[in-house]
Parts: structure tokens; sequence; C-alpha cells
């Protein structure tokens, strides 16, 4: 028995653990969601619930606790700017994770991991302001006619090509 483990081994040493559950934490945060298997996402989800737990504190000590896994600053000012006051009023459950299907190469079980509180997007178009008329829509550039080859040309055959490459001699001139 195991007794007292903080968390799942996966199969890799402590080190090498650690660095591979703060990338998949490096990408949630970066990306939004992340696609992995059910046991690392599993992990994974604890430490970045305790990541932005540290972002709604938001003192400067949490901000070095967080750069301490993060490594990142542009991803430590993303989560202390943009991701954790979304979950302001909550307190606990940031992350989901979501079943997949299982893997076909070794049948793992595949998980999605993705932050519960995605940021809004403006489904609709902004309202116009009142007063002015509004504008017609730009008509798409017109596209340039392709050239026609011109009828006189005669189109040059193989030899004629390569007789370009030489001078001709001329007619009268003594061989050297």
């Amino acid at each position: 028995m195991r007794h007292a483990t903080q968390s799942q081994r996966l199969g890799r040493p402590t080190d090498h653990r650690q660095a591979d559950v703060h990338n998949l934490v490096k990408s949630l945060l970066a990306h939004g969601q992340i696609e992995t298997t059910f046991a690392r996402a599993k992990v994974a989800q604890r430490l970045a619930d305790r990541l932005v737990t540290l972002g709604k504190e938001g003192s400067l000590h949490a901000r070095r606790r967080a750069f301490r896994v993060l490594q990142n600053r542009t991803l430590v000012r993303q989560l202390f700017v943009d991701i954790a006051p979304r979950f302001v009023d909550v307190s606990g459950g940031y992350t989901r994770v979501v079943r997949l299907s299982i893997r076909r190469g070794d049948g793992a079980q595949k998980a999605v991991l993705a932050l519960s509180r995605l940021p809004a997007t403006r489904a609709t178009k902004p309202a116009e302001p009142k007063g002015k008329a509004p504008q017609p829509a730009p008509s798409a550039p017109e596209r340039p006619k392709p050239k026609q080859p011109a009828e006189t040309e005669k189109p040059k055959g193989f030899f004629e090509g390569l007789r370009g490459l030489w001078p001709r001699k001329k007619k009268g001139s003594a061989a050297p």
C-alpha cells in the first residue's frame, strides 16, 4: 500500500513528472483548453486550480509563487490580469475534465482539460451610432485580366531556344 501519496506517478521520475505537469498547465493557461490523457488531466487540474487561486489573491508573493511554476512573465501577467478576475465570485472548480474516447494505440482514456469560464465573445455586431447614415459595403476590387498571348508570335521550338545561347557564325568569316 502507498499511504499518503500526493499525486499519481504517471510512470515518470519526479522531476520529469513535475516538468510534464507544469507544461500542461502552461498550455492550459495559454490556450484555454488542452487534450491529454485522463490521468494527466486530473494531476494538472489540481495545479491549475491552485494557480488560479494565487491569481485571485493578487499579491507579489503570489505572483512569485506562480512564476515558480510557469517560468514565463507573460503567462503570469495573463493569469493575474485576464484569467483570475473571471473567477472572483467563485470559490473553486475553476477547471473541468471531460472524458473523450479511448486512444487507439495504447488504450489510454483521453480527456479535455478546460477552464470552466471561457472569455466572453461578441456574437453580434455592435450597434451603429445614431445620426450617421450607414456606410455602403465596399465592393470587391476588380481582378486584373490575364494577359492573352499575342497571335502574331509563333511558339519557339526546342532547338530555337537553344540557338539563342550560342552566337551564330557569320558567313564569310574564316574559322580559326
